[in-house]
Order: structure tokens, then C-alpha cells, then sequence
């Protein structure tokens, strides 16, 4: 093991700040397998700090002296990674007007560190895998092996034994990588190193903008320790610039430094502690997306109910219909009484928009499932047998609208009592130019 000034020094001359004992330990590891050629597994929630990491281990390796490139391989297109990373023939593809050195190629004799080795697709994944076992690569293109003497050096977010699991990462790849882990973790494991590096990212922006620099009470300390950081290192330093460039006032207590810290933590996706690697992404964003068509169906289902409720209070619905379902009708703000019968004058003024289930396709199938046809026509008023039909006169009531606003759907929706959205499926319906 190395001692404390080893890892001390270690940390002074890559910047790194902190005293936690998970933090030495890591750095601890990378010394060790530093001097080595096995390869390295760097895990880590997003914005821990992994590629330094990867530059400890190469400039305290044999191969300091040889190059070391840096390759996320999530930003690289599925396309043309195998181009990037092993190069490729002229006329190998479309767009090849010239052979190409991949990283394997210019990195011979040095290291390169793949950061979020998860994203990389399967095919990769095979060539990569060749490449540890043999030392060998060949370029898109061509048929001829070629060999390199590359140290690789990993790093993901994510966790690959649930992507082994679910077919995404080859496991025989994933054992290959894993040679010597190292965890590197999040910025709310490591206790007072938060304020540690807060008091340094304030002290570089008050160098950067010329201002005086900032310094935390015991509250806003504390405060500052219990915040989760789910942005880690990257969003504390935003924070730290933001109170340095817009605080006038140096000397931050807890109440201010509170309206920097991002009080939704419930936002969605939402990420709920760490093991050693993150969920991943992809349930991540169709849970957010369900999430959203929830909300949308939600909002329009109280759209609609605004809708029938303006209705039955202008006497366009059968109150029957209304005190069947009143439990529709709850959670709204307003308090509308079922008992009270409704008004049986209609004029051009105050005439409902009705919806007709006969002849709207969109929610003709919902009444069906739970009306026959002779409830259906109760829902209609046809008091006066020589008025004209309520769809007639909805036209005139939406053109008369249009025209008084200038053709101006906002406000003629507003004029109408109903949504933009409604007045807009109600032109389509009428055909209304």
C-alpha cells in the first residue's frame, strides 16, 4: 500500500482536491495498477471525476512517454466507430476518399481510455475484444490483421452486469475489462470534501471575474453537505459560479445559498442513490416519456370535463347523465350543484358546444361501451322541435366567434367558453374556412 504523502502528492499534482478514505483508496488502486498492463475498469456516476483517473494511471505507467487519447464512445455515431477506432481503406464506404489511421493505430505504444465503454455497439464490442486478447485489429475495408500495443484504460456510468443481462454488452468482453476495477464516488460520499471544493471553485472564479471571494457560514456549510449533488462535481462547480458572478454580498449564509440549490429533486427521470454504477438511460427516457403521456391525458381529460360541465350549466346536457356520474366531477375546483335543474333557454348567445358521439369519431366508441342508443338521444335537447339542430347553430355561434375576433382562434375559443384546442377540432369538423 502507498503511503498518505504518496497519494497526497499524487492528488497535488493532478488536482485533486479531498481527503475522503474512498477517495484515497481509489487512487490508491489506479497507483497500483499503474505500472502494470492489465486493464482498467473505471466506474462511476456521471461527472465523479473518471478520466482523471485514467490520466493518474497513464503518467505513472511505463507508457508515459507514449500518447494517450481520450475517446467517449457514446458521442461517436454507431456508423463510423469502427472507422474512428480502427481505421479504415479508401473506398471502403461511401464518403472514403482516403485511407485512415483508427486510434488503435495512432496510439501504439501508449493508452487509450474509452469513457462510456456501455454505449459501444455490440459489433464494436467484438473487435475490441480481439483487440485485448490479441493485439490485433483490422481496418473497415480491408482484409490484412494488423497489430498494436495498446494499453486500454475504461470507464462507464452504467452498469454492465444488468446490460450483459439484457443482451446489450458482451459478457465475455465485460470479464476482459474488469481486470482491475476501480470505483471512483459520487460527491455526496465524501463528506467534507463538498466544502472543500466549493471553497476552491469559489476561489478560482473570484480570480476569473475580480471579485471578492465567497465564504459559507456553519449553516450554509451543513446545508451544503446534505445537498445530494446527483450532478456531482460539474454541478457544484455551476453553483459555485453562479453565487461568485451574482452574490454582491460575500459572506453566504444557509437562506442564500439555499436559492442555488435545486429544490425539485423529484423531477423525472430521478436517480435514487449508487451501487457501484447507474440504472440505465433507456428506462430512464421511456418512463419519462410515459410519464408524459399521462400528464398529457390527464389535462385532457379536464378539458373535457370543464367542457360538459358548461354544457349541462347552459342546459345542453340531460341532467340525468350529469348526477350518474358525479364522481367524474370531484377533484374540480368549482362546485357545480347536480340537483338544480337546468336552464331550458338557449340563445345565440350562451348556446353549448355539445358533442355529438353519433358524430364524432374521436369519442363515439366511449359512449357506446356504456349507453344504447335511446340514452344517447336523451342527451340531447330537443325541446323545440322547430328550432334548428343544435349542430347548426354551434357552426353559426363558432363562425360568428371567428369573425369578431378577426379570425383569431385564442380569443374566440375564450369568447366560446372552450379550449383552443376544441375550437380547432370543431373548424376540421364544420369545415369551416
Amino acid at each position: 500500500m502507498f503511503s498518505a504523502s504518496e497519494i497526497q502528492s499524487v492528488k497535488q499534482r493532478f488536482g485533486i482536491i479531498g481527503s475522503s478514505p474512498l477517495l484515497s483508496h481509489a487512487i490508491s488502486v489506479a497507483m497500483q495498477a499503474a505500472p502494470t498492463e492489465m486493464t482498467v475498469l473505471i466506474t462511476g456516476e456521471s461527472g465523479s471525476g473518471k478520466e482523471s483517473f485514467s490520466k493518474i494511471i497513464h503518467s505513472i505507467s511505463p507508457r508515459k512517454h507514449g500518447k494517450f487519447i481520450a475517446i467517449n464512445c457514446g458521442a461517436i455515431p454507431e456508423g463510423t466507430i469502427d472507422s474512428e477506432l480502427f481505421g479504415h481503406e479508401k473506398g471502403s464506404f461511401t464518403g472514403a476518399h482516403e485511407a485512415r489511421k483508427g486510434y488503435f493505430e495512432v496510439t501504439d505504444g501508449g493508452s487509450i481510455f474509452l469513457d462510456e465503454i456501455g454505449e459501444m455497439p455490440l459489433g464494436t464490442q467484438a473487435r475490441l475484444l480481439r483487440v485485448l486478447e490479441n493485439g490485433e485489429f483490422i481496418k473497415v475495408g480491408s482484409s490484412k490483421v494488423q497489430k498494436t500495443n495498446v494499453r486500454v484504460i475504461a470507464a462507464t456510468n452504467v452498469n454492465l452486469i444488468k446490460a450483459v443481462e439484457k443482451g446489450k454488452f458482451r459478457e465475455d468482453l465485460y470479464y476482459r475489462l474488469n481486470t482491475v476495477p476501480i470505483y471512483v464516488p459520487p460527491l455526496r460520499e465524501r463528506g467534507e470534501d463538498i466544502v472543500l471544493l466549493f471553497r476552491k471553485f469559489t476561489s478560482d472564479f473570484s480570480e476569473k471575474y475580480s471579485v471578492k471571494p465567497i465564504s459559507l457560514d456553519e449553516d450554509a456549510k451543513k446545508l451544503l453537505m446534505r445537498f445530494p449533488f446527483p450532478g456531482n462535481i460539474r454541478q457544484l462547480k455551476n453553483i459555485a459560479e453562479q453565487i461568485s458572478l451574482l452574490e454582491q454580498e460575500k459572506e453566504i449564509d444557509a437562506a442564500t445559498l439555499a436559492k442555488y440549490l435545486p429544490t425539485d429533486q423529484t423531477r423525472l427521470p430521478a436517480i435514487s442513490g449508487y451501487n457501484g454504477s447507474s440504472p440505465d438511460n433507456s428506462d430512464f427516457s421511456e418512463r419519462e416519456i410515459l410519464y408524459k403521456v399521462l400528464f398529457d391525458m390527464k389535462k385532457d381529460m379536464n378539458e373535457l370535463k370543464k367542457l360538459v360541465l358548461e354544457s349541462y350549466q347552459s342546459g345542453g346536457l340531460n341532467s340525468t347523465i350529469i348526477n350518474k356520474h358525479q364522481e367524474l366531477f370531484e377533484d374540480m375546483d368549482s362546485t357545480v350543484s347536480f340537483d338544480e335543474k337546468p336552464r331550458q333557454e338557449t340563445t345565440s348567445s350562451n348556446l353549448p358546444l355539445v358533442i355529438d358521439p353519433k358524430k364524432n369519431n374521436e369519442s363515439s366508441e366511449d359512449y357506446s361501451d356504456d349507453y344504447d342508443d335511446e340514452n344517447i338521444e336523451d342527451i340531447i335537447h330537443e325541446e323545440d322541435d322547430n328550432s334548428l339542430s343544435l349542430e347548426k347553430k354551434e357552426k353559426e355561434m363558432i363562425i360568428k366567434a371567428l369573425r369578431k375576433h378577426n379570425n383569431k382562434r385564442k380569443y374566440a375559443a375564450s369568447d366560446l367558453g372552450i379550449s383552443e384546442r376544441t375550437l380547432y377540432r370543431k373548424i376540421k369538423q364544420y369545415d369551416i374556412d
